[in-house]
C-alpha cells in the first residue's frame, strides 16, 4: 500500500498576477514583513502628509491667526496627556489652512486604518497584503470576518506590545524620555513578531489570539484532523488521493458467472469539518444540574441578606446624616441670630458669632461671611471677617474673588458720586478682601495650584486709611491664573510660578504652570522668580524689576518690558514676537534662540547680553546700546540698528540681509561670515579713533584692535559705502567689486 499523496485540481487556472510572481521570488515570512511595514507605513503618511502641510502653512504663511479647531486641540491634548508632553508647547493661535490640513491629519487615519480592516475582514487582505500575496484565514478556511480582524489588529498586534511598553516606560522610572518609550514600543512590536520563531507553525502571537493563519494568498483551505487529532487548515482545491497497487482489490462478477478481479484505482475524499464540541455556560449548566442547583440558592440567599443589610445600613446613614445636618442647621441659625444683637456687648458677641462660624463646617459659612463683608460697616468687625476668612483657607478664594470684583465696581461709582466717608468703607473692604486673598496665599501656597484669581485688583495703595502692598515673597505660586489680574507694584522675590505637577516631574503635561497673561504687574518686583514656561502674553511689565529672573521658554507676545530692568535674566528661548522693550536694561541678559521677530528695543542698554541664533527678524534698536553683545548667526533680517552702539558685538554668521546700520559703531565688531545683502551702511563707523588724554582734543589713528574684522566678508550688494568705508574693507580684507 502506497502513502497518501495531495494532488491539485486539474482545471485550476493559476493567475499570473504580480502577487504570484513576488510569490515565487520571496518567501512567505519576507512577504509578511513587508506587507505590514507597507500597511504601517499607509497609516503613517495619511497623517504625516496633511499634518506637514499644515505645519508649513503655520510656519510660513502670513494669514491672521485663528484659535485652533476644537476636535485638534481636544485630540492634542489627549496625546501630550497621554506622553507627557509639557502643556505649554501646545499649539494655540494657527492660521486658518493649518487648521484644515490638521482636521485631514485626523479623519483620513481613521479612513485608512476602517477600511483596509475591512478588507481584511471581508477578504482576508488588506491592500499591502494583495500586493504581496498573502491571505488571512480562520481555522476553518473562512474569512476572518471584522471582530475577529479587529481583535488580530488592535488587541494581538498593537495593543497588547504598545501597551506593555507604555506600562514599562511609565512606571518604571524611564517616564518621561519619550526617546526610550519609542524604543521599548519598537523592541516589543519585534518581539511580538518574533514569536512566530518559537512556535511549530510558524504563528505570531497575534494569530494565536486571534484564531488566524497566514497562507499564500492563491490558497483557499478548510480544516480536517491531523495524524495528531488536531484540527489543521488543509486546502479546499485539493482532493486527498490513495493510490493502491497490491493489496486492496474489488471483486466483479462477469456476464459468465465468474469472478474477476480489478484493482481500486483512487478513491477521493471530501474532508468535511467537525464541529467542536460547545463550551458555553449553558453546556455547562446541563452538565452538572445539581451543583448548578446549589450555587443559584447560595447566590439567592446571599443577594437578599445583602440586600437586607445594606438597605438597612443605608436607612441608617440617611438618619445620621439628617440628624447632623439639623444640628449644624440650628447652630447656623444660632450664630445668624446673634449676628443681629443689639445689646451693649453687641460688638463682641457677633465677633464669637463670626469666628464660630468660620469653625463651622456648613457650606453656607463662607458665602455668608463674604456677603457680611461686602455690608460691614464697622471696621474692627471687618477685621474679624478677616480673619474668619483666612481660617477657611482656599475654600474661600472664589468668594473673595467675586467681592473683590464688585468692590472695584463700587470703589468706581462712588469715585464720582459717593461721599468720602463711603469711599473710605468701601476701601476698608477692599483691603480687608485683599489681605484675606494675600494671607491665604502665603499660608496654604501649596494647595491653591488651581486657584482662578483672574481680573482682581490687588494693585498697591500707598495713601489713605486703606493702605496695601501685595507681598508675596519666597512663595510657590505655580498654577495660579492670574489672567487680567491688577498686580502694580507687587512682590514677587524669588517666587516660584512654574513648578511639577502631580508626577513631581517638570517638562510634562501635569506641569503647574502660572497665567499671567494681560495681567497689570507695572513696577512690580520679580527679583530672581522662576517664570519659566510661564503664559505672560500681552502684560503689562513697565518698569518692572526683573534682575535674574528665569523666564526661559517663557511666553511673551505683545508684552510691553519698556523700562524694564533685565539685568542677568535667563530668557533662553522666549518667546517675544511684537514685544515692546523700549528703554529696558538688559546687560548680561541670556537671550540665546530667543524669538524677538518685530519687537522694539529702542534706547535699550544690552551690553555683553546673548543673542545667538536669536530671531530678531524685522525688529528695532534705534540708539541701542549692543556693546559687547553676542549676536553670532542671529537673524537680524531687516531690522533696524540704526545708531546702535555694536562696539566689540559678535556678528560671526549673522543674517543681516536688509538690515539697516546707519551710523552704527562697528569698532572692533566681528563681522566675519556675516550676510550683509541690502545693508544700509549709511554713516557707519568700522573703526574709532582713540583718544589720548581725557580732554578728548588729542586722538590718534584707529588700531588693527579698534577696527571691525570684516575678512571674507563679501560688501558687492551692501548699500551706501563711502569712499572711506569701502578704503578700510578692501584694507581688512573685505570683498566687494571696487577692491584691487
Amino acid at each position: 500500500m502506497t502513502s497518501p499523496t495531495v494532488k491539485r485540481v486539474k482545471n485550476q487556472e493559476v493567475s499570473r498576477s504580480f502577487p504570484l510572481r513576488l510569490h515565487r521570488t520571496l518567501p512567505l515570512v519576507t512577504r509578511r514583513c513587508a506587507a505590514f511595514v507597507l500597511e504601517v507605513s499607509l497609516v503613517a503618511g495619511s497623517a504625516l502628509v496633511p499634518y506637514s502641510i499644515g505645519l508649513y502653512a503655520k510656519e510660513n504663511f502670513t494669514a491672521e491667526p485663528v484659535p485652533l479647531n476644537p476636535m485638534v486641540a481636544s485630540t492634542e491634548e489627549a496625546i501630550a496627556k497621554t506622553l507627557a508632553y509639557p502643556r505649554a508647547r501646545l499649539n494655540r493661535q494657527v492660521a486658518p489652512l493649518t487648521n484644515l490640513f490638521w482636521c485631514g491629519a485626523l479623519v483620513m487615519p481613521v479612513v485608512v486604518v476602517s477600511w483596509q480592516l475591512y478588507l481584511l475582514s471581508k477578504t482576508g487582505q488588506t491592500t499591502p497584503k494583495r500586493w504581496f500575496g498573502v491571505r488571512i484565514v480562520d481555522a476553518y478556511g473562512a474569512h476572518p470576518g471584522l471582530i475577529r480582524a479587529v481583535w488580530r489588529e488592535a488587541v494581538g498586534r498593537w495593543g497588547l506590545p504598545v501597551g506593555t511598553a507604555y506600562l514599562l516606560w511609565r512606571y518604571t522610572g524611564a517616564f518621561p524620555d519619550f526617546g526610550i518609550l519609542l524604543g521599548l514600543a519598537g523592541f516589543m512590536l519585534l518581539a511580538e513578531s518574533a514569536s512566530a520563531l518559537f512556535h511549530a507553525r510558524s504563528r505570531t502571537l497575534h494569530d494565536r489570539l486571534a484564531g488566524t493563519y497566514v497562507l499564500e494568498a492563491d490558497r483557499t483551505v478548510s480544516s480536517q484532523p491531523n495524524h495528531f487529532g488536531a484540527w489543521q487548515p488543509v486546502g479546499h482545491n485539493q482532493s486527498v488521493t490513495l493510490e493502491v497497487e497490491n493489496g486492496w482489490s474489488s471483486h466483479q462478477e462477469t456476464s459468465n458467472g465468474q469472478r474477476r478481479n480489478s484493482s481500486v484505482t483512487t478513491i477521493v475524499l471530501t474532508p468535511k469539518s467537525r464541529p467542536s464540541p460547545p463550551l458555553s455556560l449553558w453546556w455547562w449548566m446541563r452538565r452538572h444540574p445539581g451543583l448548578t442547583l446549589l450555587i443559584l440558592s447560595f447566590a439567592g440567599m446571599a443577594s437578599v441578606l445583602g440586600t437586607f443589610v445594606g438597605t438597612q445600613v443605608y436607612i441608617q446613614t440617611q438618619a445620621n446624616r439628617r440628624e447632623f445636618n439639623q444640628q449644624n442647621n440650628e447652630v447656623f441659625l444660632a450664630l445668624v441670630k446673634q449676628l443681629s444683637s443689639t445689646s451693649a456687648t453687641a460688638t463682641e458677641e457677633r465677633q464669637g458669632a463670626i469666628l464660630a462660624l468660620a469653625r463651622l463646617n456648613d457650606g453656607r459659612a463662607v458665602p455668608f461671611l463674604v456677603d457680611l463683608l461686602g455690608q460691614e460697616k464697622t471696621p474692627s468687625l471687618i477685621d474679624t471677617i478677616q480673619q474668619a476668612l483666612v481660617s477657611k483657607g482656599s475654600e474661600a478664594l472664589p468668594a473673595l474673588r467675586n467681592l473683590n470684583q464688585s468692590l472695584q465696581n463700587d470703589q468706581k461709582t462712588l469715585q464720582y458720586r459717593g461721599t468720602p466717608e463711603e469711599q473710605q468703607l468701601v476701601a476698608l473692604r477692599q483691603r480687608a478682601t485683599n489681605r484675606a486673598i494675600a494671607k491665604i496665599l502665603t499660608i496654604y501656597s501649596s494647595q491653591i495650584h488651581d486657584a482662578d484669581l483672574s481680573r482682581t485688583d490687588l494693585s498697591q495703595v500707598n495713601s489713605g486709611a486703606a493702605r496695601f502692598a501685595l507681598v508675596l515673597d519666597n512663595l510657590d505660586l505655580a498654577g495660579i491664573n492670574f489672567r487680567s489680574a491688577i498686580l502694580i507694584g507687587a512682590s514677587f522675590k524669588s517666587s516660584r510660578f512654574y513648578g511639577a505637577g502631580e508626577d513631581e516631574r517638570l517638562g510634562t503635561f501635569d506641569d503647574w504652570i502660572a497665567d499671567l497673561s494681560g495681567a497689570e504687574l507695572k513696577e512690580a518686583d520679580l527679583t530672581g522668580a522662576v517664570l519659566n514656561n510661564v503664559v505672560m502674553n500681552r502684560t503689562n511689565l513697565i518698569r518692572a524689576t526683573l534682575n535674574r529672573a528665569n523666564l526661559s521658554d517663557s511666553y511673551l507676545i505683545g508684552a510691553n518690558l519698556s523700562s524694564a530692568q533685565l539685568i542677568g535674566a535667563d530668557l533662553r528661548r522666549a518667546v517675544l514676537e511684537k514685544a515692546s522693550l523700549t528703554g529696558a536694561d538688559l546687560g548680561d541678559a541670556k537671550l540665546a534662540l530667543s524669538n524677538l521677530h518685530g519687537a522694539t528695543l529702542g534706547q535699550a542698554s544690552a551690553v555683553g547680553s546673548d543673542f545667538a541664533f536669536a530671531d530678531l527678524t524685522q525688529s528695532d534698536w534705534q540708539g541701542a546700546d549692543l556693546s559687547g553683545a553676542k549676536l553670532n548667526n542671529s537673524q537680524l533680517q531687516s531690522a533696524d540698528l540704526s545708531s546702535t552702539n555694536l562696539t566689540r558685538a559678535n556678528l560671526n554668521n549673522a543674517q543681516l540681509q536688509n538690515a539697516k546700520l546707519q551710523n552704527a559703531n562697528l569698532s572692533a565688531a566681528d563681522l566675519r561670515g556675516a550676510n550683509v545683502s541690502g545693508t544700509d551702511f549709511l554713516g557707519a563707523t568700522f573703526a574709532a579713533a582713540t583718544p589720548v588724554s581725557s580732554n578728548g582734543f588729542i586722538t590718534l589713528p584707529p588700531t588693527d584692535t579698534s577696527g571691525a574684522r570684516v575678512q571674507g566678508v563679501n560688501f558687492a550688494r551692501a548699500k551706501n559705502l563711502d569712499t572711506k568705508q569701502l578704503q578700510y574693507i578692501c584694507a581688512r580684507g573685505g570683498r566687494h567689486p571696487e577692491c584691487p
